[in-house]
């Protein structure tokens, strides 16, 4: 099938072809009931049941495609979306706008040097090389540093920041960290990860934990950080169905919501209802139903899956009885 002929009409949504957010952009295109085939090699997969079609586009390129409206929507790192606006400034009709926090692929972009080199903080970095994937957010961070602003090329005949920063700043594409290590920096902005254990948007959510492996096999320390990412869902300034875009985004919203919270269903004495509603408020108000003993109620709250179990303990503690907790397959909460 040819698939570029059968576009028309259908509203384009970019999702990350490859990378750290991969999976769970797919585990939470399924969650949201996005049914689509992706046949092998091919970057372009039409929906079944929904008139969409998902282009398989690097991370790094999603907020050009959504800026310049080429794509209605579309799931990158708040990183990216970042390093876009540092080199294209919005204007009435280009830039992005951004939808929902998808919670996922949490990292941050940090100033790094050599563990055991001479350089505490990264004022000892002006004035020397630098090595980075994010050009713009470097350059912004070290104008900062060396008092000339924020002023970048827009068109509006200021003078480009690259040529006014004393500090050298080169773009490496991949393996920033070993940069140092060959003597091409004497210091590097970097991404940082964190490892999500058992993460994903359809099972559940985990704590996340500061990784830094790469950073710390090659000798490195952060000194600073320029900014903290996680996913996040945007959208064109001129989206061609609004409609849809506001139904993929409650969906989505629904599913994330889902998978935060648990329900919790219990019963206790209406005399202890006070006490107890202060422990499971919900995400607007517990649902309290009446028992066939009129001195007893039911309730029913949303309660934070990551805090469960000290609710569960503190409802005990006030004399609650027959505590359930319940998965939220999915929700629309508001």
């Amino acid at each position: 099938m040819d698939l570029v002929n059968h576009l028309e009409g259908r509203l384009l949504f970019a999702v990350p072809k490859k990378g750290r957010l991969q999976q769970a952009t797919l585990d939470l295109l399924s969650g949201s009931d996005i049914q689509f085939r992706r046949e092998t090699r091919l970057d372009i997969a039409l929906v079944k049941n929904h008139p969409i079609a998902l282009v398989f586009l690097p991370a790094a390129d999603i907020p050009t495609f959504v800026g310049e409206g080429r794509v209605d929507l579309g799931i990158t790192g708040g990183d990216q979306v970042a390093e876009y606006e540092a080199h294209s400034p919005a204007t009435e009709d280009t830039g992005v706008e951004k939808v929902l926090d998808l919670g996922f692929g949490q990292c941050k972009l940090q100033v790094q040097v050599p563990e055991k080199g001479e350089i505490k903080g990264p004022e000892g970095l002006v004035g020397r090389n630098v090595v980075t994937s994010f050009v713009g957010l470097t350059e912004q961070y070290f104008a900062g540093l060396e008092g000339l602003g924020d002023k970048m090329v827009n068109g509006n005949g200021d003078v480009p920041v690259r040529n006014q920063l004393r500090t050298k700043i080169k773009y490496v594409g991949g393996s920033v960290e070993a940069a140092c290590a060959l003597g091409v920096a004497d210091g590097i902005v970097d991404l940082v990860g964190k490892i999500l254990e058992g993460w994903s948007v359809i099972r559940g959510m985990l704590t996340a934990v500061e990784s830094g492996e790469t950073m710390k096999a090659a000798g490195l320390k952060a000194i600073d950080t320029v900014v903290e990412s996680t996913a996040i869902l945007i959208k064109s300034k001129h989206p061609s169905n609004q409609k849809l875009v506001d139904m993929i985004a409650s969906r989505i919203n629904g599913v994330i919501t889902a998978q935060k919270y648990v329900l919790c269903q219990y019963n206790v004495d209406r005399n202890l209802l006070e006490t107890v509603t202060k422990i499971t408020p919900g995400k607007r108000a517990p649902t309290i139903t009446a028992l066939e003993d009129p001195r007893w109620a039911a309730i029913s709250s949303m309660v934070l899956k990551e805090k469960i179990a000290s609710v569960m303990d503190e409802l005990t503690a006030c004399g609650a009885t027959d505590i359930l907790v319940l998965n939220i397959a999915n929700s629309r909460a508001g």
